[in-house]
């Protein structure tokens, strides 16, 4: 009980922008967000839609039914790998939801391939776009509003993964993105505590493989079960309300951090290869489709 009275009023009456927010993880953002009390939610998308079929569902929700005010949730289409795109999608969501406390940074994509395979442009550049450069410039654009605004706490919650904090083979450009959110997102926390700016928290979310279907065919190392998205949104959920500056799911995650930090490079090719089989995980991967 303790613990739902210093989460809970994080979310009750705010305004939450998710990225990537029609289907998978995104979705059961919406609506745990929907479901806690949040006043408006901005569900960033690029299908059409299953977005506005998300947002009519989640106007018509339980809390309308019971007679309270259900949230004000809009779809607003936008290509985050688009600068100007995000940057108008900003522009729309203050107008007709008003400023974001809380911004979810999910939208993400994976291209498992070997790196001389990837085209430039379709895998590598739209794969940086998209995991590294667009949760900067929506938290460009959010953040002095939210630094102003200390009427209330705001979170910033970054999905990266495991793979931001270990090599992989078959995943050098999506790996490389996440190590970029990961040291970005680190960064932006320290800064932001470093400059009193307290009421603003930073949790970076890096769990392993999630049963979304983004990573379809792709097997869990030793010790490492494929999550479920549940799962995998409870714990990124719970950090973020917290304010815990990061979040690693499975316990295998910090394990195999541990030791690759303490070993030697060869030697921990061997164990992550042979032993904890982190190296073929991907061989059978084919992802969505």
């Amino acid at each position: 009980m303790p613990r739902n009275r210093t989460e809970q009023p994080v979310m009750r009456g705010a305004t939450v922008l998710i990225t990537g927010a029609a289907r998978g993880m995104g979705e059961l953002y919406a609506r745990r967000a929907a479901k806690e009390g949040a006043a408006a939610i901005a569900l960033w998308d690029i299908d059409e839609a299953r977005a506005e079929a998300l947002a009519a569902e989640l106007r018509s929700g339980p809390a309308a039914v019971r007679g309270r005010a259900a949230p004000n949730v809009r779809a607003i289409v936008v290509d985050v790998s688009d600068r100007e795109a995000v940057r108008a999608a900003v522009q729309r969501t203050r107008a007709e939801l008003g400023e974001p406390d809380v911004l979810i940074n999910n939208a993400g994509i994976v291209r498992g391939a070997l790196f001389w395979e990837h085209d430039p442009e379709s895998d590598i550049e739209l794969t940086m776009r998209i995991n590294a450069l667009a949760p900067m410039w929506i938290a460009r654009e959010v953040l002095p509003a939210m630094i102003a605004d200390r009427s209330r706490p705001k979170r910033i919650l970054n999905i990266a993964s495991a793979a931001g904090t270990l090599a992989n083979p078959r995943m050098s450009v999506y790996a490389s993105s996440k190590w970029a959110m990961i040291g970005w997102s680190e960064s932006l926390r320290l800064e932001l505590r470093g400059e009193g700016h307290g009421h603003i928290a930073v949790t970076t979310f890096c769990p392993s493989y999630i049963s979304t279907g983004m990573f379809a065919g792709a097997r869990g190392p030793l010790l490492t079960p494929i999550m479920t998205p549940q799962t995998a949104v409870r714990a990124a959920w719970r950090g973020m309300l917290r304010g815990t500056p990061m979040v690693l799911r499975p316990w295998s995650v910090k394990l195999a951090m541990a030791f690759r930090g303490v070993l030697p490079t060869r030697a921990w090719d061997a164990i992550g290869g042979r032993v904890f089989r982190v190296y073929s995980s991907m061989d059978q991967f084919v992802g969505r489709g």
